[in-house]
């Protein structure tokens, strides 16, 4: 008789996530180049609808290097991670981290990204990171590119809509698996891959306007390919070098629902979690999905492909699938229903039997569950949860303490249902919480939408003492890890 899977496994995963232009700062010192990242501005609340782009173009990025352009780039300093990461990293050994999660700026590494030789002081910086987090037994989880392209690849190549941007990955990735291959087992190729063709900019560091004739859909297809062979010689290359390391892939998961029971709704619901799904098909399965045919066939897109890439990407799958997971979507071929903010998507609407944020999205605990069941049963490997948190407003009490119960809520609701999850039979590895410490949005560049266990003290304005305090959900989620998700 088969015994029932009652929790999580003994040596499950919990941990943080971070990203490197969102933590970091130090920007321009040590050696390091201008990333895409340092590019987005803060942009106001006021200036900022349902959804909204962040992809800037050619001319505002010229502007701004020929000092013509002066608007607020938060990510250039984001919370001095650069310089406070034993502070930082003692207070996630404090909370009982297994695992933290973390990403490389490729352009600390090689500055502009095809540099003959990297720089040293940028190789040395993430060493001792690595070795700080191995001093209290913290596994690193390493994300290669994470909104972090060299943004001198962006104006000399247009980033990955060139081929050409493959080697330079490539060579890089080389790098810093034989630099780190005794202090990192587990690596990210790309971060949400998928968002490639929401925001090519962010995704990619690609520039829309310098491809004319073609449509958004079109260039970013054919950059995602290219990302997903160099996601492949990737994969390849840390098991070469890397003797038991993983590799696995991120998608940004946007589970999507039909508002009614029509067989209208109901396609195209589907056909929303297709498209959302083809990036980790092609990552774990190796190859295109038949589906893709009729939409590149709809939509006037042609992939490109050299001889001998449909090969790589069957010989080197990823070893597993990650992805964040925040909110669900809704979608109906019926236009009277509200629209809500959606994570870059345009035309989802209010489910009316779900919460919402501050920033309006939508929260849904047990769409995590349906997540899990739905990868497991399409892919059959283990999977890791690297991102899921609460983007909240925090107040400081007079006496410096944060009260986050709404946060505690939401995350509670979440690992209760990864729990169901894994008793469903799911070969879950770990959780990350996005944002384990304040740090600046990816979106919107925003300090005030905060996700950490831990309080940084800075605002929007970048006005601050960087202080770092703990909010009542920091002692909940360490009582988390130490009983293993029993007690949440």
């Amino acid at each position: 008789m088969t015994k029932a899977i009652k929790g999580f496994k003994p040596d499950f995963l919990w941990g943080g996530a971070t990203a490197a232009n969102q933590v970091e700062g130090a920007f321009d010192q040590d050696g390091k180049g201008l990333s895409t990242a340092d590019m987005v501005p803060f942009i106001p609340k006021e200036k900022r609808g349902l959804s909204f782009s962040m992809d800037v173009t050619s001319e505002y990025i010229e502007g701004v290097l020929a000092g013509e352009i002066h608007d607020r780039y938060p990510k250039r300093d984001g919370i001095d991670f650069y310089h406070s990461y034993i502070e930082d990293i003692a207070l996630f050994a404090e909370l009982g981290f297994k695992v933290f999660r973390m990403s490389i700026n490729w352009a600390r590494i090689f500055p502009n990204g095809n540099d003959a030789e990297p720089n040293e002081a940028g190789l040395q910086f993430y060493e001792n990171v690595f070795k700080e987090l191995r001093k209290y037994d913290i596994e690193p989880l390493v994300t290669l590119s994470h909104y972090e392209t060299p943004l001198e690849l962006t104006r000399k190549y247009n980033g990955w809509y060139s081929r050409e941007v493959i080697d330079f990955y490539v060579n890089y990735a080389a790098t810093v698996f034989t630099r780190y291959k005794d202090l990192v087992k587990y690596w990210l190729t790309f971060n949400e891959i998928n968002v490639m063709v929401h925001s090519p900019y962010t995704g990619g560091g690609v520039l829309v306007d310098k491809v004319p004739g073609k449509t958004s859909d079109q260039i970013a297809y054919q950059a995602a390919h290219h990302q997903f062979v160099a996601s492949a010689l990737a994969t390849k290359l840390a098991h070469e070098i890397i003797p038991g390391s993983q590799v696995g892939c991120m998608l940004a998961r946007m589970q999507t629902y039909p508002v009614t029971n029509h067989p209208d709704d109901i396609l195209k619901a589907q056909e929303h979690n297709d498209l959302n799904l083809f990036f980790t098909d092609v990552h774990a399965k190796g190859e295109y999905p038949s589906f893709m045919n009729r939409y590149f066939a709809d939509n006037d897109i042609v992939v490109n492909k050299e001889e001998g890439d449909d090969e790589i990407l069957k010989k080197y799958p990823v070893d597993f699938i990650s992805f964040s997971y925040y909110m669900s979507l809704s979608v109906t071929t019926h236009g009277e229903f509200e629209e809500t903010a959606g994570n870059l998507i345009e035309g989802a609407v209010k489910n009316q039997y779900l919460e919402s944020s501050d920033w309006g999205w939508q929260i849904d605990p047990k769409g995590l569950r349906v997540t899990l069941r739905d990868f497991h049963s399409r892919y059959g490997k283990p999977l890791f949860i690297v991102e899921n948190g609460l983007g909240a407003y925090d107040k400081v009490e007079e006496d410096g303490s944060v009260h986050d119960p709404y946060r505690i809520d939401y995350l509670r609701q979440h690992i209760e249902q990864m729990k169901e999850a894994v008793k469903d039979g799911v070969d879950l590895m770990g959780y990350t919480a996005w944002g384990p410490i304040d740090l600046v949005s990816m979106s919107t560049s925003e300090m005030s939408k905060r996700y950490g266990f831990i309080y940084v003290d800075q605002d929007d304005e970048g006005n601050g003492t960087l202080k770092r305090s703990k909010k009542d959900s920091f002692a909940w989620y360490q009582n988390v890890i130490a009983t293993n998700g029993e007690e949440l």
